[in-house]
Order: structure tokens, then sequence, then C-alpha cells
């Protein structure tokens, strides 16, 4: 038992390789949708805008569950919340694939970016419970990497899944991996400090309240336009086997990006860091905005990756 324990580093008492799974789950599930908008019109009722907004209600139910999560999570403990938010994923996600109508299809992925919400989240906030200083800078850097790897294997595969294959199957995927996380995680105890009392006050203090109006510019400027970088290269003539591989460009800016942070944490405050990734952010929109095509959609993705592996 020591020996594997030696081999299979852990937070608390969650195997390490079961956390970056369900990063990497999060992540494919949230980016999946995007390079399948034109698929997913052509094989339902829905028109390219309704498409579209199940994105947009997926995103706002995924960030309006958030601090929900956060005081369930203390009040249940972390661990309780994963599992809980895994199985009613796994659910909605079953259900994503039963309906082509646009109404209850809503309704459907509403649900699932409500309960996928969870997932990423509590697994940082199990970094923070269990490491300190850059342990836990390195660790969040190790958890980007998987979950950026959930978003490469999303943009490069999801589109032309649901172009050759079946548009359900890119919703039916997530459910499976939701079903063995839970089952990677079926003997593991709630680890120590993975419960506290939740302190409203402190929640609303001048300077988070500041840093929750930076997040939110933050998550509109990074996440939105983000959204329509597959679509906008397939709307520029690209086909979509090539413009899911370009726009994978976020995932391996996200990728260096994370491990460049291995670096930079040891030698600038999160301050400076969170200053010169917002900087990136800024100059990752100007090639599209001066010259757009194929090649400027594609490098505005990787410094979109990189700008978000810095400033989190």
């Amino acid at each position: 038992m020591k020996k594997q324990q030696e081999l299979e580093p852990s937070i608390g008492s969650v195997p390490d390789s079961a956390l970056r799974f369900v990063g990497f789950l999060s992540f494919f599930d949230r980016y999946g949708t995007a390079p399948m908008l034109v698929a997913l019109s052509l094989g339902t009722s829905l028109s390219f805008a309704q498409a579209v907004q199940l994105i947009a209600s997926y995103a706002l139910f995924y960030a309006i569950g958030q601090p929900i999560w956060g005081i369930l999570s203390d009040r249940f403990g972390r661990l309780a919340i994963l599992r809980a938010a895994l199985t009613g994923a796994g659910l909605s996600a079953i259900a994503s694939i039963l309906f082509t109508g646009f109404i209850p299809l809503l309704i459907a992925r509403s649900l699932t970016g409500l309960l996928f919400g969870a997932l990423y989240p509590t697994l940082m906030t199990l970094l923070g419970d269990t490491r300190t200083g850059v342990e836990r800078a390195r660790g969040l850097s190790d958890l980007q990497i998987y979950s950026s790897l959930g978003t490469t294997l999303a943009t490069l595969a999801s589109g032309a899944v649901a172009t050759f294959v079946d548009w359900r199957l890119v919703f039916a995927l997530p459910a499976f991996g939701c079903a063995a996380a839970l089952f990677s995680l079926r003997k593991v105890a709630e680890p120590a400090h993975s419960r506290a009392r939740f302190n409203f006050r402190a929640a609303v203090r001048p300077m988070n309240l500041a840093l929750y109006a930076i997040v939110f510019l933050e998550g509109g400027l990074l996440m939105g336009p983000l959204t329509y970088i597959v679509p906008a290269l397939q709307e520029s003539g690209v086909e979509i086997g090539l413009a899911g591989a370009l726009g994978c460009a976020f995932a391996l800016g996200v990728i260096l990006g994370a491990r460049l942070m291995r670096k930079l944490v040891a030698r600038f405050s999160r301050t400076w860091l969170i200053g010169g990734g917002g900087l990136l952010l800024s100059v990752a929109f100007l090639p599209s905005a001066l010259f757009p095509s194929p090649a400027s959609y594609t490098v505005t993705a990787f410094f979109l990756g990189a700008a978000n592996a810095i400033m989190h």
C-alpha cells in the first residue's frame, strides 16, 4: 500500500489521477458543443441561433452555480459534492441525447452546465485545502494541463463526430466519463479539512467584490469569443475537421502557458501574473480584429489559451 502511495501522489486521500480525469471530463463537456454548432442545427430542428443559445444557457447556469456549490461543499464536504455533481451531470448528459426540440434540449443543457460547473471549482478548492504556496500553484498548473487536454479532444473531435457519426455521441461520452469518475472515487474517504463554515462577511469584503468584478469581465472577454473560434473558421471556408484542429490552438496555449507558469510563479507575485495575463488577453484580439482570416483566428485562440493559464 505504501509503495502504491509513492507511485500515485494524492491530494488528501483523493488520487491525483482521479482529479485530473475529472478536470479533463469537465472541460471536454464544456467545450464539446461549440465545434458542432453547424452539425447540431442540421441534425435537429434547431436553427443555428438556437444552437448557440444552448451554449449561452449552459455557460449561464455553469456560472450561477459557482457560489451555490461553494457553500454546499463547505457544508457537506468537497468529495460529497463532487460525487453528487458527477451523478447529476451524467444523468443530465443522458437527458441531452433524448431530445431534439429546442425547449427540452435547452433545459437539459442548462442542467448539465449547472452540474458540470461544480466539478472544476471543487477540484481547485481541494487544492487550496491541502496545498500551499508554490506547490498549490504547480498542482493547479498540472490540473490546467489535463483540463486543456479535454478541451483539445473536444475541439478536435466533436465537430467531426457530430458530422460523420451523430451529435448525440458528443453528449453521451461525458455521461460515460461521469460513471468512470464515480467508479474511481468509490472507495475514497473525505479528505481532511474539506469542510468549513461559510463566512458571508468575508465573501463580500471590498477586495473580494473587486475580484468578482474582474473575473466577470475576464470571463466575458476570454470565454465569450472562444465559443465562436471554430464556427468562425468554418465560416471563413475551413472544412470542419481542420477547423477543429486549428481551434485546438487554445488548448496548446493553455498547456504551454501552464508549463511556463511553473517557472513564473516562483519569480513573480500573483498581481504581476494576473496583470501580465490580462495584457496578453488584450493582445490576443488584435490579429483577428486587424486581419480576419483562418491564420489570425488560430493565433487569437492560442493567445487566449496562454492568457487563461497565466491569469489563473
